[in-house]
């Protein structure tokens, strides 16, 4: 061979190839698993059919039979119960949602205050992750419940703040008569957002440049303050207000969150907030000690310290165990069943009971879990490839 022959070339599909060796093992493993999931479907619907069992989806559209105290739309027992697990869907992702976004800011709050240089503050942030995350969280859930339920005054002796009322019933509050102002307020507020994600852009380009931090909280606040109240002015600026009464048997009228909500919400929020405030701590201690001392030498105070030099570097520690907390936290949502909550658990073991449809019932639970998870998880990947930081 002279060297201006090419060398000749590899057949792809050769046994000899590894990359043709590599995707027959993969056909393979994927044959072999398709195969034992069909024969454990096959095996369970003839055990099924044997025993006289009946299976499949088809009673989703037959009517539920049962109401839902709380739902996010109109329920009844004439509906089907395919709705009825859209109302156990609805109402777990409403406290998986609002809990992420509570436990991480009242969990990023102490994991930053186990570092502060007051030694009082530094006690109760270790006190309460000490407190919170050794006790197991059906407790905490049911405590909660307990507390809402027994030692709560009734409707009738509610604590009262304003138009708000706290009772056994609940939390009472006044909420805004729909009309043309609320839907240009909330268009206001969504041009805020887009005004407040199109500044801080800016801000990071101006600091970049110039060395001069620019404010990362009033001014978005501001930003978006001011357009939802411009939304409701061009709205015609209604004030109308749907508030809460005192009735003879319970409050009446405005918006009502129910102490099982409540229970659920408080219990999850303290519990996962005292792991997220153990991760944002270890992302911190994590940063080399000489950047803060940088951070110092540059002039930065202590809040310009943590938010322009710690935490952007700690980052790329937190996000990965904090998505982890964040799984945990909407899983955890199905202890929920134990204090009455509808949550999508409670909704299919109803189904389950009153249908039999066992293997359908908890697939569906298991769908509804596994979506919201990888969703999750998905979400946590990107903003995790985002925030990481940029090697030469």
């Amino acid at each position: 061979m002279t060297p201006d022959t090419p060398p000749p070339k590899k057949n792809k599909w050769s046994w000899r190839s590894q990359a043709f060796r590599g995707l027959i093992y993969q056909v393979l493993a994927i044959g072999i698993i398709a195969a034992a999931v069909w024969f454990l479907a096959h095996n369970t619907l003839v055990n099924m059919r044997v025993r006289g069992i009946q299976s499949g989806f088809d009673f989703l559209t037959q009517p539920a039979g049962f109401a839902i105290g709380e739902s996010l739309y109109p329920f009844d027992s004439e509906s089907p119960y395919w709705q009825a697990f859209l109302v156990g869907i609805s109402n777990t992702l409403r406290v998986a949602i609002l809990g992420i976004i509570l436990s991480t800011i009242l969990g990023t709050t102490l994991g930053i205050g186990r570092f502060s240089r007051n030694a009082l503050v530094r006690g109760l942030c270790l006190s309460y992750v000490e407190a919170f995350r050794n006790i197991p969280v059906l407790l905490q859930l049911l405590l909660w419940y307990v507390v809402l339920t027994e030692v709560l005054p009734d409707s009738a002796n509610a604590w009262q703040v304003g138009s708000f009322f706290l009772s056994k019933g609940g939390l009472n509050f006044p909420i805004p008569v729909w009309a043309a102002g609320q839907f240009w307020a909330a268009i206001g507020i969504l041009v805020g957002v887009i005004g407040i994600w199109v500044y801080r852009r800016w801000a990071i380009r101006q600091f970049e440049a110039t060395g001069t931090p620019r404010s990362m909280f009033w001014v978005p606040v501001v930003i978006v303050v001011a357009c939802s109240l411009l939304g409701w002015a061009l709205g015609g600026a209604p004030m109308a207000l749907n508030r809460p009464i005192k009735g003879d048997f319970s409050i009446e009228n405005g918006g009502a969150l129910t102490p099982e909500f409540l229970a659920v919400l408080i219990g999850l929020t303290l519990y996962t907030s005292s792991f997220i405030a153990e991760v944002v701590r270890g992302g911190i201690a994590s940063v080399p000690r000489g950047q803060g001392e940088a951070a110092s030498a540059l002039g930065l105070n202590r809040q310009q310290e943590m938010s322009l030099v710690m935490l952007p570097q700690a980052l790329r520690v937190i996000i990965p165990p904090l998505t982890n907390q964040y799984l945990n936290l909407t899983k955890n949502s199905s202890l929920a069943v134990a204090i009455g909550y509808p949550d999508i658990v409670s909704i299919a073991n109803t189904s389950l009971n009153q249908t039999g449809r066992a293997v359908e019932c908890i697939s569906l639970v298991m769908l509804v879990y596994l979506v919201t998870s990888l969703g999750t998880s998905l979400l946590m990947g990107w903003y995790n490839k985002r925030s990481a930081i940029k090697e030469r």
